[in-house]
């Protein structure tokens, strides 16, 4: 199994360090609600540890909640809501948008404002070995006393912008210096320190939520692209200093960064789409899709015609899982090995998830074959569901108890009328003998299903007496509420369309 390693800036064996894979992600600054950036690298790095788990690795995942953050001060200060409700509202909000895409919870979630004592402790010790300063009651990190500042962006120290903090301010010793605890101002949160009363930077509070949980060496810390400067750069910086020159982090992995045109999607430039509004318009199988059909280290360009594309592969999956097939009983044909040993051989190429989905579909594929030549697919379905799990995707048919029966009643009431009150030169005989009947007369039924499936009989006896212009009314009338019809050689298959 191999991983691209941003450190070294190829491809590395992936071998932990332990039995156990330490894993750390940067999480939410929770201000406002999640966008469809935030949902591509949490649903890849959801993957990440769902894969290693299949591999048979334990996985000790952490993610952070920033929960104090300028952002965050800028927003209360704006509508008027205190910092901790505006922040417990949106990461509230924050997991029930990854609930609701089946991305799985982390097992801790440290939030900033609760590990004070952990980043005032890393930060003493940083000025303790002199490796940091206080000023004016901030305390800043030196940053040309890391000889290897600029290893993981692959830059030379005279050719980096100064990071957080690092503009107009008399008090650090040079412009590359990054603040790492900063001096209260009036109406801010803040808390107790050896340099006065402040707030920590937003590096120093990884660096010190990722060591106190699990360790001076990380096995994987992920997040996008656009943390790879200044913010991992700087979480390297300080935790070697405090832990002697410890490796941080044996391999680093970042996603690519999700485009709306030419520009990144994010809060600051107000391009965002927020998870909740691609929910309202599909299902969650067909966005992970949409993430997963591309690598993760590629960028990915937002489209409502692509996530309705997968939308589709979605239905594809799931119908080859969900169907029931009839097949002769004994040993299925399918040769399953051999389409597990493709998922993983995909997968141990740095987590390849677009040629995964590949191997799904094609075995898809072949379930469907089978199952119209009445052969054994139980095998075949059972691994499809095994895979698709292991990318998150649940391939569950959408929810349907939702929709509302009167307008199924009205559609099948002007069916009736027009049954009932056919001229004998509009209906063939075949047709009326089989449709008006009295066991469609009077019918009354609970459910918007059972509607939906009396007219999918219906539309078939009008199709084999050859009523072609019934059959597509019934078709229309049925698209028109939202329904799909497939005509498969197992017979009509309907789907409800978000």
């Amino acid at each position: 199994m191999k991983v691209f390693n941003t450190l070294s800036g190829k491809k590395e064996e992936f071998l932990p360090r332990g039995d156990e894979v330490r894993m750390y992600v940067c999480g939410v600054t929770p201000y406002d609600d999640a966008h469809i950036g935030h949902a591509m690298s949490y649903i890849i790095f959801d993957v990440v540890r769902r894969y290693l788990q299949f591999r048979g690795y334990k996985v000790k995942y952490v993610q952070n909640v920033t929960d104090i953050d300028d952002k965050l001060i800028d927003r209360s200060n704006q509508g008027g809501v205190p910092i901790r409700e505006l922040a417990e509202r949106y990461t509230r909000r924050y997991f029930e948008d990854m609930e609701a895409l089946n991305v799985a919870p982390a097992d801790i979630y440290p939030r900033a404002t609760e590990e004070i004592p952990k980043i005032v402790e890393v930060i003493q010790g940083l000025v303790d070995n002199g490796y940091a300063y206080p000023a004016g009651g901030s305390a800043y990190f030196r940053v040309r006393n890391a000889s290897d500042y600029g290893k993981l962006a692959h830059r030379s120290l005279d050719s980096m912008i100064a990071g957080e903090g690092a503009t107009g301010s008399e008090e650090k010793e040079d412009p590359m210096d990054f603040v790492l605890w900063k001096a209260a101002k009036p109406g801010e949160p803040s808390w107790p320190s050896p340099w006065g009363k402040g707030r920590p930077g937003w590096h120093i509070e990884c660096s010190a939520m990722s060591l106190k949980y699990l360790g001076d060496t990380l096995d994987i810390h992920g997040g996008g692209q656009d943390l790879i400067f200044p913010h991992h750069e700087n979480e390297i910086a300080q935790s070697e200093s405090f832990t002697g020159k410890k490796p941080f982090v044996k391999y680093w992995l970042h996603n690519g960064l999700v485009q709306l045109g030419e520009e990144k999607m994010s809060k600051s430039l107000g391009n965002l789409i927020t998870i909740r509004e691609t929910l309202e318009k599909f299902s969650p199988d067909a966005i992970r899709i949409f993430v997963l059909g591309s690598h993760y280290r590629s960028p990915l360009t937002y489209s409502e015609e692509i996530i309705r594309a997968a939308e589709k592969g979605a239905e594809r999956l799931t119908g080859a899982v969900q169907s029931a097939g009839n097949g002769e009983r004994g040993k299925s044909p399918l040769e399953a090995a051999s389409y597990r040993q493709r998922f993983i051989e995909a997968m141990d190429d740095d987590f390849n998830t677009a040629q995964a989905l590949a191997v799904l579909f094609n075995l898809a594929r072949e379930i469907n074959r089978l199952r119209d030549e009445n052969r054994n697919v139980s095998a075949g379905q059972q691994l499809l569901a095994e895979l698709s799990g292991v990318l998150g995707l649940t391939l569950k048919p959408p929810e349907r108890s939702a929709l509302d029966v009167k307008p199924f009643i009205q559609l099948w009431e002007s069916i009736d009328r027009q049954l009932t009150d056919a001229a004998p030169e509009q209906l063939s005989d075949d047709i009326v003998i089989n449709l008006i009947r009295d066991r469609f007369k009077g019918i009354t039924l609970d459910s918007a299903e059972a509607y939906v499936r009396l007219l999918i009989s219906i539309r078939e006896q009008a199709r084999q007496a050859k009523e072609w212009l019934f059959a597509d009314k019934i078709r229309k009338g049925l698209e028109e509420l939202g329904i799909t019809l497939e005509d498969t050689p197992r017979g009509t298959i309907w789907k409800y369309k978000r």
